[in-house]
């Protein structure tokens, strides 16, 4: 393989957890509210930039987003960041219990939650939920 050819393969994977980001709403409050009102499907994930099991779930994510654009499609994606919102209604009214939980709302129902789970078939079955 050529050096010019590794080196921009390399930096385009080193880019994946970005484009995932860039998917992904921060949270102000009644975002998520409003998605829902309006007959969306919602994948939250509550994270901290210093949490490593969090960076791990965003790669896992970003990945699955890479091979399936139906998820960005059928879901608005919300990053809630624990720090900031770890005491919030946000987090208390869903009983959050720590960073790294990824959940799927739909109306007024949970379809599924994970709670510091990183694997890929865990993670890619919960945002299928939600397609």
């Amino acid at each position: 393989m050529k050096r010019r050819t590794f080196l921009g393969t390399a930096a385009a994977f080193s880019l994946l957890p970005i484009a995932a980001r860039a998917a992904f709403v921060d949270y102000t409050p009644g975002v998520i509210e409003a998605a829902l009102k309006d007959g969306k499907t919602v994948f939250v994930d509550y994270s901290a930039t210093w949490c490593g099991t969090c960076k791990r779930q965003e790669r896992v994510i970003a990945d699955l987003m890479a091979e399936n654009p139906a998820y960005a499609n059928a879901m608005t994606f919300v990053k809630v960041d624990w720090d900031a919102f770890g005491s919030h209604e946000v987090t208390t009214s869903r009983g959050i219990p720590r960073r790294s939980t990824l959940l799927v709302l739909k109306g007024d129902a949970e379809l599924g939650r994970i709670v510091a789970g990183t694997g890929v078939q865990e993670i890619k079955a919960l945002m299928d939920k939600g397609l």
